[in-house]
């Protein structure tokens, strides 16, 4: 197979639509549908069912889109990689998700930076979850990830932070006059839904609280009285004035880890490494 057919693929699987891929690829229609059905020949399967009533993807389809993601995400990351070390510039790129806690992302920048020959770094900020995603498509080398919300499977870790839980209320509420609360108190507060994050396929858990992007947009309906959250304890750090936090006692613990590829062969990278072991 091409990473051009398979590009062709996924632009069709996403769109369902064989006009409106073929215009976000920027070709004709028909050579888009003969570069499809020669790789269902190719394959001897069918990737796409085509009737009056539309496109859809097939079971076999579904596998191919999976796949074809991954191999075309890794061919991405091969070629910045290659050009990055072509550069031979002595610098890396640390993804960390927009609101995680600052105070200890400055503790290890300011640790490595007094290392010997140490890398520059810098720092890009992303959505919910997308760490992984660009560490394995080669836009960062390194990530500042938390457990047990963020999936490790198949990245190489090292722990920097273990801490509580706190609950992010508005300020005069009730509940900001406790020394404490548990989960089962936290879920049973009238008026007051606990926030939804999306979960890794981004869909929403069904349930009354709000959808929530970004850190900016729960702030805001925390300080409303729309909503709650819960948060580990560093999330202090953002807090307004208008937000209290109260420890939950019963939440898990939540660890914040430095990940990387363990494929990744880069002297910046383990020079951050030893950097966060000794921290």
């Amino acid at each position: 197979m091409e990473t051009r057919e398979l590009r062709y693929f996924v632009t069709v699987a996403e769109e369902l639509h064989f006009s409106r891929a073929a215009e976000r690829l920027g070709i004709a229609q028909p050579p888009l549908s003969r570069a499809i059905a020669q790789l269902e020949r190719r394959l001897g399967v069918t990737l796409l069912d085509r009737d009056r009533r539309g496109v859809a993807l097939t079971d076999a389809g579904q596998v191919l889109l999976d796949e074809a993601r991954a191999i075309l995400d890794a061919t991405a990351a091969a070629a910045r990689r290659t050009r990055r070390a072509a550069a031979g510039t002595n610098r890396l790129t640390l993804v960390t998700k927009a609101g995680a806690g600052h105070e200890l992302l400055q503790k290890l920048l300011d640790a490595h930076a007094a290392e010997p020959d140490a890398a520059e770094i810098d720092v890009v900020l992303c959505g919910l979850g997308d760490q992984a995603r660009m560490l394995r498509d080669g836009r960062a080398d390194a990530a500042l990830m938390q457990r047990p919300f963020d999936s490790l499977a198949g990245l190489d870790s090292e722990d920097l932070l273990t801490e509580q839980q706190v609950a992010i209320l508005p300020a005069g509420h009730p509940l900001t006059m406790r020394t404490a609360l548990t989960m089962a108190e936290i879920g049973d507060v009238p008026g007051l839904p606990v926030a939804r994050w999306p979960r890794p396929d981004g869909t929403y858990e069904p349930g009354p609280g709000p959808e929530i992007h970004d850190q900016s947009q729960l702030a805001q309906l925390i300080a409303l009285g729309h909503t709650m959250a819960v948060l580990c304890a560093s999330s202090r750090s953002w807090l307004w004035g208008a937000h209290a936090a109260v420890p939950v006692t019963d939440a898990p613990h939540v660890t914040t880890v430095l990940a990387w590829l363990p494929d990744n062969r880069s002297r910046a990278v383990a020079g951050l490494v030893r950097t966060a072991t000794r921290l």
